[in-house]
């Protein structure tokens, strides 16, 4: 692994692509942090291990709670300990990215002053398509993975902070751009701004 950019403060929130359950290893080593994930992990074994991690987890049919579920983030990131989303809301297939979904970057609203938003641009480089876990089952993708012969190659870029006088919308918009150009990727289909929430 290979850590790109300046090191990660306490009081930070990083937004980062997603292709595979391997990103939150690798974003977890490089950085400390702590994830927002899906209520529903599966496994009762897999909860704990993002409990001891002190994961906030939201659930995605709940938009009237979007809110309350960006109030907690807020808190979360009060304690200190990084905070990481996957802002796709799924995994991708690492030929490009999803659209970005701004609902819970309401978070940089009710955080304080002094918390950073930070984009994060994971690159596997040539095994992006490999790594993916876009339209596979889960326990295939993780058997293909610790299964895979040699070394996998993955850069963590540590991208500037963001303009935080942004509202939601901006701020989902500058972090997909900000992170497609790292990763030499084109936008698809319109502005972010105007989709998904």
């Amino acid at each position: 692994m290979r850590l790109k950019g300046s090191e990660v403060q306490p009081h930070t929130l990083l937004i980062a692509n997603h292709l595979s359950w391997f990103d939150i290893v690798v974003m977890g080593g490089a950085t400390g942090c702590t994830f927002v994930a899906k209520d529903e992990l599966g496994h009762p074994f897999i909860h704990w291990l993002a409990d001891q991690n002190h994961t906030i987890y939201v659930k995605r049919s709940h938009r009237k709670g979007s809110k309350d579920q960006a109030l907690a983030i807020a808190a979360a990131l009060e304690h200190g300990q990084p905070v990481a989303l996957f802002a796709e809301g799924t995994t991708g297939p690492g030929t490009h990215l999803l659209p970005f979904r701004s609902a819970l970057l309401e978070a940089a609203n009710y955080a304080a002053k002094d918390v950073a938003i930070r984009p994060v641009a994971l690159d596997y480089g040539d095994a992006a398509t490999e790594v993916s876990w876009f339209e596979q089952p889960a326990m295939e993708n993780v058997y293909a993975l610790l299964n895979r012969r040699g070394t996998l190659p993955v850069t963590v870029n540590l991208l500037g902070p963001l303009d935080r006088s942004g509202n939601r919308k901006k701020l989902s918009h500058a972090a997909r751009e900000v992170i497609a150009e790292r990763l030499g990727l084109t936008l698809p289909g319109p502005s972010p701004i105007d989709g998904v929430e």
